[in-house]
This record gives C-alpha cells, sequence and structure tokens, in this order.
C-alpha cells in the first residue's frame, strides 16, 4: 500500500505538470494562429517509435485539435503542425509551408511557442511556492534546539564517522542556524567538508569527502536517508483510511503508545523499528511491546509486504510541545506570498543548478547517484500530505522548467537555441541540419533515459542480495 500510495502521487504530479507544461506550448501556438493537431497526456505510440502500437486511451476532436491520454505513460506532446519533430510526417516538410504552420512564422514567434512550456512551468512554481506559504507558512526546525541528534544508522554516513546522536554543530566553521539545511551544506557540496559535530558533550570532528554522492553504496542506505533526525519511539495517529490499513492500529495500537520493545529487543528511538522489521522475514508477526500510560501492553502485529508494522511517528509540533526541539514559522499574507513565492523559486531553481553541475564533476562521483522514475516516485511520502506534496510537484516544475531549457536539441532549448540564431544572424537554420541535430539529441536523450533509470534498477537488484 506505501508504494501504491506513492506511485498516485508520483502520477498525479507528473500528469498535472505535463498538462501544464503542453499547454503553455498550446497557448502560445494557438495565440499566433498556428494549428496543433494533437494535444496529450502519455504518449498514444511506443516511445520514441511515432509509428509503433498507436492508440489512445481516450481522444476527442475538439476544432483542429485531438485531445487524448496515450497508453505509454511516460511524458505527452502538443504535435504543432510543420515543426519538425518525430512525429511529423517528413515527406509534409518538404511541402511548401502554409499559413497555420508552425514554420511559417516569423522568429519571435516561434520563439514565444517553444518557450511556452517552460514559461508555465515557472509559473505554475511561483504559483504553488506562494500558496504553500500563504496556506501553511514556513515552518524550519533550529537546529541548535534538536534534543535527540541525528539518525544514521548502519549506512554510508556511518562509515565516514557519523554517529547515532550526533549534534551537527557547523560545517566548515560555518555555524547550522536551521536542521533543513544540514543535508544541503553537509552533502551537497562537491567539495569535501570539516563537519563538527557534539557527541555526548564532545567536540568531535567528521570528513565528509567530496565523492559522498559517488561512493558505492551498502544494502540499506538506499532505503534509508543519508542524515536524519533522530525521533522519539512515540506513535502518531494517521488518516482514518490509513489506520484501517494497518496491521499495527487494526492488532490494538494506538497514538501516543511509546513503542520499548520488539520481541526481545530494546527500543529506544524511532529508527530502531525499522532497523529491526526490516531484518525479519516477510510476513513476521512480532511481539509489540508499548508503554501505554503506565501500563505495559504486549500486543502481535503480523509485518505487512514492506516488512513494516504500519505506524506513523510523532509530529514536528508534537516533539516540539514535548521539548525535543523548537522550530520557527512564518506566516504570509495573500499579497507578500507571491514575492515569497517567486523568491523561492528562484533559490531552488539555483539548488537545483548546483546540484546539475556536480555532474560534470566526475571526481564527485554525483552522477552515479542520477536516478529515473523510481527514485522520484520515493521522494514522495507514503502517507497523502497535501503540503509535501504540492512542494514536490513545485519543485519538479522547476526541474521541468530547467531541464527543458537545456539546449540539447529535440528539447525545447535546442529549438530555442537555434531560432536565436536565426534571430540574431538573419539565416534560417536548414532543415537537414534541424534533422541530424534532432537525431543526435534523441540518441542523448534515450541514453539518459537508459542511464538514469539503469541505475534504479541496478541499485534495486543490489538490494536484493
Amino acid at each position: 500500500m506505501d508504494t501504491l500510495i506513492k506511485v498516485a502521487q508520483f502520477f498525479l504530479s507528473l500528469s498535472l505538470l505535463i498538462v501544464l507544461h503542453e499547454w503553455g506550448h498550446y497557448f502560445f501556438a494557438r495565440l499566433f494562429k498556428t494549428r496543433v493537431n494533437k494535444f496529450y497526456l502519455f504518449f498514444d505510440f511506443l516511445f520514441p517509435v511515432p509509428t509503433l502500437l498507436n492508440f489512445s486511451l481516450w481522444k476527442k476532436k475538439k476544432g483542429d485539435t485531438e485531445f487524448g491520454i496515450g497508453w505509454f505513460p511516460f511524458g505527452g506532446y502538443v504535435q504543432i503542425d510543420g515543426m519538425m519533430d518525430e512525429t511529423q510526417d517528413a515527406d509534409k516538410l518538404k511541402a511548401p509551408p502554409q499559413p497555420w504552420e508552425f514554420r511559417s512564422k516569423p522568429a519571435w514567434q516561434r520563439l514565444f511557442i517553444m518557450m511556452g512550456g517552460i514559461i508555465v512551468n515557472v509559473l505554475t512554481a511561483f504559483i504553488i511556492y506562494g500558496m504553500i506559504l500563504f496556506v501553511w507558512g514556513e515552518t524550519k526546525v533550529v537546529n541548535s534546539s534538536v534534543k535527540n541528534g541525528i539518525a544514521v544508522g548502519d549506512t554510508l554516513m556511518y562509515s565516514i564517522g557519523f554517529r547515532d546522536g550526533d549534534k551537527i554543530k557547523s560545517v566548515d566553521g560555518e555555524t547550522i542556524q536551521y536542521f533543513d539545511d544540514v543535508l544541503k551544506k553537509v552533502i551537497i557540496k562537491g567539495e569535501e567538508a570539516k563537519v563538527t559535530v557534539d557527541r555526548n558533550g564532545k567536540d568531535e570532528l567528521v570528513i565528509v569527502p567530496k565523492d559522498i554522492l559517488g561512493k558505492k553504496k551498502k544494502k540499506k542506505i538506499d532505503k534509508k536517508g543519508l542524515i536524519g533526525m533522530r525521533m522519539p519511539n512515540i506513535v502518531d495517529s494517521m488518516p482514518e483510511k490509513a489506520m484501517a490499513q494497518s496491521n499495527a492500529f487494526k492488532a490494538g495500537i494506538l497514538p501516543n503508545d511509546k513503542v520499548i520493545r520488539l520481541d526481545s529487543t530494546s527500543i529506544n528511538y524511532w529508527q530502531d523499528i525499522a532497523s529491526y522489521t526490516e531484518k525479519q522475514k516477510d510476513s513476521a508477526e512480532i511481539l509489540v511491546t508499548v508503554l501505554r500510560g503506565d501500563k505495559e501492553l504486549l500486543i502481535k502485529v503480523k509485518l505487512d509486504a514492506n516488512k513494516k508494522l504500519g505506524l506513523a511517528p510523532i509530529s514536528f509540533q508534537k516533539m516540539e510541545k514535548a521539548g525535543w526541539l523548537a522550530t520557527e514559522t512564518r506566516k504570509y499574507g495573500f499579497f507578500e506570498s507571491i514575492p515569497a513565492g517567486v523568491k523561492k523559486t528562484v533559490d531552488k531553481l539555483g539548488d537545483y543548478i548546483d546540484q546539475f553541475a556536480l555532474l560534470f564533476k566526475p571526481s564527485t562521483g554525483a552522477y552515479k547517484g542520477m536516478g529515473g522514475f523510481a527514485s522520484m516516485t520515493q521522494i514522495f511520502g507514503t502517507h497523502w500530505d497535501w503540503e509535501s506534496f504540492w512542494s514536490i510537484t513545485a519543485f519538479f516544475s522547476v526541474m521541468l522548467a530547467f531541464m527543458n531549457f537545456l539546449p540539447i536539441p529535440m528539447l525545447d532549448g535546442g529549438y530555442i537555441l537555434f531560432t536565436l540564431f536565426e534571430m540574431i544572424t538573419g539565416k534560417k537554420v536548414p532543415d537537414s541540419f534541424l534533422e541530424k541535430a534532432n537525431m543526435v539529441g534523441f540518441i542523448i536523450i534515450i541514453g539518459l533515459m537508459v542511464f538514469t533509470n539503469g541505475n534504479d534498477i541496478f541499485r534495486k537488484v543490489m538490494g536484493w542480495f
């Protein structure tokens, strides 16, 4: 069920962004009286071969445009009449251009048509981030207040020197103000980081190598975060539907119960629960000892298909009330949230560009950590949380805008580059060159898809051994 919820969130987020991106192209095409033959969510062919397995799950003709949902769920497209891409009839493009075709439009109009998807993705991020700030505000955990320190378990971070309970104080001499910044400051640097931690009241220095993202991982590392907050072993409530499907709640565990033992193993923190259950056999029955008030209760719980009890850790709000951490929350009015949403989008874009740049530094090994659709799915939570969903969707929108802006033929950025060349020089790029460039771009894109999704498959297979 956890996997199903993640997949559902991923497909909803992806579908929304695909429709909005393609609508951006469609909007400017129609604005400049350019015919759009098709507008599809997902592909109605076996991508990238437009003539193979052609069928739609749903389609409807409206005016000159066929709107539809394809069967191949990894993308979408608008087929703009007279534009050289993989969906066009090559023979048709040899005929003289017609007034309604893309190729007959002036360069500046073609530029807006090709930038339409990117423009809408950026505007989408502005709006989503702004509404998140307006509805929920912005809450950050004060790093110095984290009472229980970090959780690393038996992971890569443990192997380089971190320990459960460490309290991160500074990175390269810079004090870490918010726990939310720990991962960015410690991991996503591309340079060696000197981290000072408070370990049992004594300062210790941990050196994080610059190739941390490319380090060969142990089995468990893909299942656990690199650095997390060590959480108290107290059960929180979940949405009613999730509680009804939870083996633990069905067996009699209640919100606010404190898990103190699994079989004969003592549990001190929330992360200890996963460390124990993941070592058990599929569907094993665990004897869970919980503290309810001043009474110890023994409850038998059968693990689910993911080797989990089906419990949720206590929320940050409740942790704050109990004194385990402190947060700072800023509320935004409606008009205040708009420029704040723009700033957040710019900040996220800057962070993503910094991370992307690491791929071109082989010494960081960041390319080894690239992932495809499976990795993107894992970003979502196992329970439906709208704030988290919209935050991830906004980031995906930023990422989609940036990736499409890259000057790679077949992507929007490739067409933008060629159109700008035409506007500057006054010379149109020959169709024969565009055709060859698109073939090169096609090979690059397919290669990236194979590499990133292959990484996901490799990591999954390695996790089986």
